[in-house]
């Protein structure tokens, strides 16, 4: 499914209202290896993620004799960005990697599958701000494409302040030149909160309505989520 905007004459850099998600389309089962994969496009980003198992793991230490373990890796590809990006894991990454495992780890009912790994592949192939929540987005729907038990699928999406006003899924430029960044994630069918960060300066005030709006938005994402998956597998 592809959700598109046209511009408004409004302050934001790129024309949007304040409350305006960039243009969206996510398609479920775009690589036929993995057990589960998504495709998602948001504004200038562009992420593939794929999920295999459950599985037994090699990691024998990681087993569990009660339930099962989720393990993320999120990755940014050398040209996803202007400047050239090293190879391989950096400290970004590893926080994030661990960040979207427990965002997505409260869905999932892996306790059907002691002892079995579930492995999350997140790559970034192109970024334009907000590639965190995106990521836990297109990771969601690759896990419901493969079929693994799930109270609900996962969403996520981020507010924030620019030019002292509170907007809704900030770009590059907001997320780089703004004054503060609210990355939130959660189960839309309980409003469960799995994910929640704050970084910059608020008020309260300007808290509780930068959380509010990231939840909408989380609430809009997760239509298109589940329209994505239909597309698959039909009604």
């Amino acid at each position: 499914m592809i959700i598109t905007n046209d511009k408004v004459d409004s302050g934001r850099e790129d024309g949007r209202a304040f409350d305006e998600i960039r243009s969206l389309k996510i398609e479920a089962g775009v690589l036929k290896r993995a057990d589960g994969s998504a495709y998602l496009e948001v504004g200038g980003n562009k992420i593939i993620a794929a999920v295999y198992g459950p599985r037994e793991s090699y990691i024998r230490r990681l087993l569990r004799p009660d339930t099962g373990v989720i393990r993320c890796r999120y990755n940014m590809a050398p040209f996803s960005v202007d400047d050239r990006k090293r190879p391989g894991p950096d400290r970004r990454s590893t926080e994030i990697s661990k960040l979207t495992a427990e965002a997505l780890r409260p869905s999932l009912l892996l306790e059907e599958f002691p002892r079995s790994m579930v492995d999350v592949y997140i790559e970034v192939i192109e970024a334009e701000g907000g590639t965190r929540c995106a990521g836990i987005t297109a990771a969601a729907v690759a896990l419901a494409d493969a079929g693994i038990p799930m109270k609900d699928i996962v969403v996520g999406c981020a507010a924030g302040k620019n030019n002292n006003e509170i907007v809704l899924d900030l770009s590059e430029v907001e997320d780089k030149e703004g004054q503060a960044d609210v990355p939130v994630a959660i189960m839309p069918r309980t409003g469960e909160v799995t994910l929640l960060q704050s970084d910059g300066n608020l008020t309260e005030e300007e808290f509780n309505k930068a959380l509010d709006l990231a939840i909408e938005g989380c609430m809009r994402i997760s239509e298109v989520q589940r329209e994505a998956l239909k597309a698959k597998y039909g009604e």
